[in-house]
């Protein structure tokens, strides 16, 4: 897909100008719409984090400092909006599991270890050079029918205020004036009122304080760090290289392709995170394609988005910590599911330009429903089904 066709402009919170996409820009921006976008990873941030912190009794303080210091460094040395994100596999077993803090965090060691060595040594180029075009856009394709879904799932919890709010933003998603973003901010802090009328006196209730991280890395020994690499680190393995490695790369490539990056780059990045992260009770975290989807569905066009909302996160982590579930209550779930149904049309959308071909197109197909089940299982049915079609083996 060229340039031209991604999209309308540059404050229309549409997708790049090819225009702007072409010219050097190094700059990270921090206008309205930097600031609508940064919220735009919001529907996947804040339901793990309030599940780290109610079930798995993650100390808040830390698990929001380490994303907050992530964002900062991704957003200023990347200067696009390439997400962190929580790991899924990992927090979705974690949540499931009952399994303890020290565990979580000796997972993200060897997570930390696990794509460092993959980017440093080289080992994940010749892995990326199987995702052809086809097995890329099915990987995409599936993330966000994903989002969508889950999306939808989380609007049915309301459907009256989901409607309300797909319409606004439907009206708002290309205004440059009033930010879509904005109005659903609102919208959530007034629906949560209507629905919870004590819900203002509930907010009289956070607790202000200054804390600073606690070193957690003491905390760990050897059954946790064994323990979390058969149960977290393993199976989140396929997910992370297809999601947040092969797809992030080729979506912020084709969307910014003065700011270009590499697969090795993206496994290195999240190999240093998850590797400084669980020394001050961060959990693992990783680049997701949808989360970029959502932050430029939004408005984002610069690192500035993840700087604006990494500071945001900091500030809560170092003053509002021990009021963070009730803070977060602010975004009731039904518009989470609004944000999240926006950000995986944005990632969906980009494989209209697999072509015409009738075998890419079934590839692609096959890839997305298996990607909607296991990004693990999808990249090898595609790599499979993929040179099964061009060398004739198999005919569809």
């Amino acid at each position: 897909m060229s340039a031209d066709d991604r999209v309308e402009g540059l404050e229309s919170g549409g997708t790049v100008n090819a225009e702007t996409a072409a010219a050097p820009r190094t700059k990270n921006s921090y206008n309205k719409m930097e600031w609508a976008g940064a919220f735009g990873d919001v529907g996947t941030l804040i339901p793990f984090v309030v599940a780290y912190i109610t079930i798995v009794k993650v100390d808040p303080l830390g698990l929001l400092f380490m994303f907050g210091i992530c964002l900062l460094v991704a957003g200023f040395y990347y200067k696009t909006p390439i997400p962190i994100q929580p790991m899924k596999a990992i927090g979705a077993a974690a949540i499931a599991g009952g399994i303890s803090p020290a565990a979580l965090f000796g997972s993200g060691l060897t997570t930390g270890i696990f794509w460092f060595l993959a980017g440093a040594t080289g080992a994940i180029r010749p892995i990326a050079r199987l995702a052809t075009k086809p097995v890329v856009r099915g990987i995409m394709l599936g993330l966000g029918l994903s989002f969508m879904v889950d999306g939808v799932n989380r609007m049915k919890t309301a459907p009256v205020l989901a409607g309300i709010a797909l319409v606004v933003t439907y009206f708002l998603l290309t205004n440059p004036k009033i930010p879509a973003m904005f109005m659903l901010l609102i919208i959530g802090i007034v629906s949560a009122v209507i629905m919870n009328p004590e819900f203002l006196s509930q907010l009289a209730g956070i607790h202000v304080g200054f804390r600073l991280p606690v070193f957690s890395l003491d905390m760990i020994n050897w059954n946790d760090i064994v323990t979390g690499t058969l149960l977290f680190t393993i199976p989140q393995i396929p997910l992370t290289l297809g999601n947040a490695v092969i797809a992030i790369t080729a979506e912020n490539n084709e969307l910014f392709p003065d700011r270009k990056v590499t697969e090795k780059k993206i496994a290195v990045s999240q190999g240093i995170m998850n590797l400084v992260s669980p020394f001050f009770g961060g959990v693992p975290m990783c680049h997701g394609a949808g989360g970029m989807a959502g932050h430029v569905r939004f408005g984002a066009r610069t690192g500035g988005a993840l700087v604006i909302l990494g500071s945001i996160v900091i500030v809560l982590a170092l003053f509002f910590s021990e009021s963070v579930a009730l803070i977060f209550k602010i975004f009731p779930n039904a518009i989470l599911g609004v944000i999240l149904f926006f950000a995986g049309s944005e990632l969906a959308i980009v494989v209209r330009d697999i072509g015409d071909k009738k075998s890419d197109f079934y590839v692609m197909l096959i890839v997305a429903a298996f990607a909607m089940w296991n990004m693990g299982v999808a990249f090898l049915v595609g790599i499979i089904l993929d040179v099964s079609l061009r060398r004739g083996w198999i005919k569809v």
